[in-house]
Parts: C-alpha cells; structure tokens; sequence
C-alpha cells in the first residue's frame, strides 16, 4: 500500500484468492492485492495523485464554475462531489465482505439539500472483487443524482510486462467518437475527437491524457480487460453504467478506469441541475444499484 504509513482503521478482507483494504474515509478502496501479495492498485505517489479509488456522488466531474441552481437556489459543490470527504460508517463486516453506509449530515445539506442513503459494500469471492454501490432517496421529493467507480489500478500490473504492451481489449468494438475536457476547467468540450480504439483495443500511451481524461458517452461494452497480452490481467465489469473515462496524470503508475453514470457539465452549461448531462433522478423511498466487478483472467486465458 505504498511507502507510507499505513492508516490504523483500514478495514481488511480476504478470500482465497485476493486481500483488499478499505477506508472508512469515502469508502475508498486503498489496496487489492493477490495471494502472491502483488499489488493490484495505484501506488499512490504523491507526486502524481495521492487518490486510489474515491466514489463520485452525487455528481461525476465538474460543475460550471463549481455552482449549479436547483429551484431557484444556487449551490456550491467541488470536482466529483463530497462522498470521497465523508466518513463512511461501517455497518457489515463478515468473512469477506464489508459494507460502508454514508446518510445525509449537516455538511451534505449545504451542498445538496437532500435526504439520502449511500451504501458500499465489498465482496471477495474467490479471484474476484465484487464492489455494489446504492443509492436510496430518503427525501420526501424526488432526488437527482449521478454517480462513478473512480479505481487506479497498477500500471504497469505486477504480471509481467512494461508500461507500453498494456492493453484494454474492449468487449465490443469502440467506434465512436471520445470526449475531451475542453478550455473551460474540467467541463466537457463541445466537439467530439475520433475514437483512439482500433477495433476493440486501446494501447495507452502517456501523451493520450496530457489534455486530462478519455471519455465516452457512447460505450458498447459493459466490460473489458486490462494488461499485458499472453500476462495475466484484470477483468473489469460495469453492468450498470453507460459511459466510461480513462485518466492518469501523464507518467504515474496508475491508470483509473472509470464506469460512471454521469458526466462533467459541458462547456457553457448554463442550465439547471436536474437538466444536466448524464442526472438520474430517483422517486421518495426509491434505490438504484451500481455494480463493478474485478477478476483475475490467468495467463492464456482468451479475451
């Protein structure tokens, strides 16, 4: 986990076939490492970026200005929201699985004036990571809301392989356009760039994120695998959200492959909360779930 000192109350689970370590602080992945005790995730350099998997809610990326209006009413919130600040109650753990819950406190209300519910709970079973995020409006209105996976795995991956022969091989082939952030500071540029995948393989270099994150709002695939081809690799699935960012700040040892279900503003967005890109919106009493898994594909294994 690093070179740094390791935080007393990381929470720890285990199967047979991968340990992981959580933070109550966000409920944040911070290690995920095989019974050979390689470690699957970022290092977390802090002269690159000292995240290592924070949970984007209740939005995904930046608001114009860092404001948006709900209701006549205008409202400060940071990049990717406040649940990676917010200490996350521990309310399951048992032989490989814990659960983390987050409800609505003083804080959140001033940033967003909803009563909510969010839970993260792990589960290992066997070479897999299970990661089930929900959301449940407690409020007595409807709730809009986006949410995001945000995890930096190793890169390159404790298997075998330099940085430059790793690979993600979609599931489906990727032909549509990407979005890249734009003049305005973290919102989304208007025009879209030709898709950097051929067929269904992207071969990521440093200089791809020198103007910041790959985004897709127009994803075939629900999943995908991460590596060195002929190494073992990491497959990663995300039944339950529609788009998809690739980001590392450019040289680091880590590349975060992102499911979200939501989306920065685009540039020169002007309009309210509720009509903004990518927002879902639930019923009083209502919750929805946002699944990712994590495996290991062995050595030889096709995909």
């Amino acid at each position: 986990m690093g070179d740094g000192p390791v935080p007393p109350d990381l929470v720890s689970i285990a199967s047979d076939g991968l340990r992981a370590a959580i933070h109550p602080l966000g409920a944040e992945l911070w290690s995920l490492r095989d019974m050979q005790d390689r470690e699957l995730m970022t290092d977390a350099d802090p002269a690159y970026w000292t995240g290592r998997a924070p949970l984007l809610f209740p939005i995904v990326g930046r608001l114009r200005h860092d404001r948006y209006r709900l209701e006549g009413r205008e409202y400060a919130m940071e990049k990717h929201g406040f649940a990676r600040r917010q200490q996350f109650e521990l309310t399951q753990s048992a032989d490989g699985r814990a659960t983390f819950s987050l409800c609505a406190n003083a804080t959140t209300r001033a940033q967003y004036p909803f009563e909510f519910r969010l839970d993260m709970a792990f589960e290992l079973k066997g070479a897999e990571l299970r990661k089930t995020a929900t959301v449940a409006n407690q409020d007595d209105r409807d709730m809009p809301f986006s949410f995001g996976f945000h995890p930096a795995f190793a890169w390159p991956l404790p298997f075998g392989g330099a940085a430059g022969e790793h690979e993600i091989h979609f599931e489906k082939a990727e032909p549509a356009p990407i979005r890249r952030i734009g003049v305005e500071p973290g919102l989304i540029a208007p025009a879209p760039r030709p898709s950097p995948v051929r067929g269904r393989t992207l071969r990521p270099e440093y200089a791809l994120f020198e103007e910041d994150a790959i985004i897709w709002d127009d994803l075939a695939s629900r999943q995908l695998t991460w590596g060195v081809p002929g190494q073992t690799r990491l497959d990663i699935a995300f039944p339950d959200t529609p788009w998809l960012g690739i980001w590392q700040i450019p040289g680091a040892r880590y590349l975060c492959i992102e499911p979200w279900a939501g989306m920065a503003d685009p540039a020169g967005y002007d309009g309210d909360f509720t009509d903004k890109p990518g927002m879902m919106t639930l019923a009083p009493g209502e919750s929805r779930s946002f699944h990712m898994y994590v495996g290991l594909r062995e050595n030889g294994k096709p995909g």
